[in-house]
C-alpha cells in the first residue's frame, strides 16, 4: 500500500510540475509579445520615444536586403527620418509566432501595414518580420530583427 501512495504523489507532483512550466512558459511568451507589441505601437505612433529600451545594446536591424546597424543608427538614419514624412502608419492582419529556448525567443510576424503620407499618398505593403529576443535582467529585448515587405493585393 505504501508503494502504492508513493507512486501516486510522485505522478501527482511530476503533474504539479508539468503544470508549472506550461504556465511559466505561456508567462514568458506573452512578456516576449508585450515586448514586440510595444514597439509595433510605437511605430504606430509615429514615436521612437523610448524605443531603444526594447532593445540590447549590440542589437542588429536588417529591413529589406540592407543591414541598418544597431536600433539606435536605425532610429537615427533611418526610421526616426521615415517617420517624420508620414501623417499614418496603421498594421492589421497581425499574428506573431514565439518559440522560446532557454534565454531566446525566435519570433516570426506577419502582417499588412498601411503608410499615409502627409501628401495623402498611401503605401499598402504585407510584411514579414523574424526576431530574437534575448531574457536580460531588465526584461526580454529584441537582439535582432529582419523584416521584409512586398506589395498587398
Amino acid at each position: 500500500m505504501k508503494t502504492q501512495l508513493k507512486k501516486t504523489v510522485i505522478i501527482f507532483s511530476l503533474l504539479i510540475a508539468i503544470a508549472a512550466t506550461g504556465y511559466a512558459q505561456t508567462s514568458e511568451i506573452d512578456e516576449v509579445k508585450k515586448v514586440l507589441n510595444s514597439y509595433k505601437s510605437s511605430i504606430e505612433n509615429l514615436s521612437v520615444s523610448g524605443i531603444s529600451e526594447l532593445f540590447v545594446k549590440n542589437s542588429e536591424i536588417v529591413e529589406s536586403g540592407s543591414i541598418e546597424g544597431t536600433i539606435d543608427t536605425y532610429l537615427e538614419h533611418h526610421l526616426g527620418p521615415e517617420l517624420k514624412d508620414f501623417k499614418s502608419f496603421k498594421f492589421s492582419d497581425y499574428t506573431v509566432k514565439v518559440d522560446l529556448n532557454a534565454n531566446h525567443a525566435f519570433c516570426t510576424e506577419k502582417y499588412i501595414y498601411v503608410i499615409t503620407l502627409k501628401d495623402g499618398r498611401e503605401i499598402k505593403k504585407r510584411g514579414v518580420a523574424t526576431s530574437v529576443l534575448e531574457k536580460t535582467p531588465q526584461g526580454w529585448k529584441i537582439k535582432s530583427t529582419h523584416s521584409s515587405s512586398r506589395n498587398a493585393k
